[in-house]
């Protein structure tokens, strides 16, 4: 993939870049602030931007992935942060930021996120999923999914663990169209468009309550 890697930390960005181009990528540019991050996804039209959640100044990464996503729709965005917070994770998705790392991951985990969201799924730190929190009965029929089926539900938990398409058809024993048909199903029940909307959605309201897969 072609990336733009954007840190405060230029020998951060540096050392990062050097070992995902061992990895068969390629680092078209590297910026120590969003706004030049920015300018840079403008100019080279990169596969993937990582970008940085904290920078010294404005505007700060949610920003710039909002923009980033406006000026290059084609570019995916994995964000990287240190001090990550669920919050931040939920409104990086709402805006289509398709990856959420810690930054205490090594170079193999983000080029594994990487792979993921260039397959167009979306990569998300288990350590910021959460723990579904117990409701009572009447809580539950508020939930956005609480209509879901049991099958549904397992579709949703396998995208918010950030499986691909062909790990959830092969792991579930069932056909990509098959697959695809309880995708939408989410999507419509959910009430949202995209998987990026739906898995946001499940981050925030903690969905669904069931165990994990």
């Amino acid at each position: 993939m072609r990336l733009v890697l954007c840190d405060g930390n230029r020998l951060l960005c540096e050392a990062l870049g050097a070992a995902l181009e061992e990895r068969g990528h390629k680092v078209v540019a590297i910026a120590t602030s969003a706004e030049l991050g920015i300018t840079a996804v403008k100019e080279h039209e990169p596969d993937a931007c990582i970008l940085a959640l904290h920078f010294p100044g404005p505007p700060d990464g949610l920003a710039a992935a909002r923009t980033i996503r406006e000026v290059s729709p084609g570019t995916a965005v994995l964000m990287l942060s240190g001090r990550p917070e669920r919050a931040a994770v939920s409104e990086a998705l709402r805006i289509g930021v398709a990856g959420f790392l810690g930054k205490e991951h090594d170079v193999g985990n983000v080029s594994d996120a990487l792979d993921t969201i260039g397959a167009g799924d979306v990569a998300i730190d288990p350590a910021l999923r959460g723990e579904p929190h117990s409701r009572s009965e009447a809580s539950r029929c508020r939930d956005p999914g609480y209509e879901l089926t049991q099958r549904e539900r397992e579709v949703l938990r396998r995208m918010v663990a950030g499986q691909s398409t062909a790990h959830m058809s092969r792991s579930m024993m069932i056909a990509p169209s098959t697959l695809r048909t309880y995708v939408r199903n989410v999507l419509a029940k959910l009430g949202v468009h995209s998987r990026l909307q739906a898995v946001a959605l499940a981050i925030r309201e903690q969905l669904p309550p069931d165990e994990q897969p």
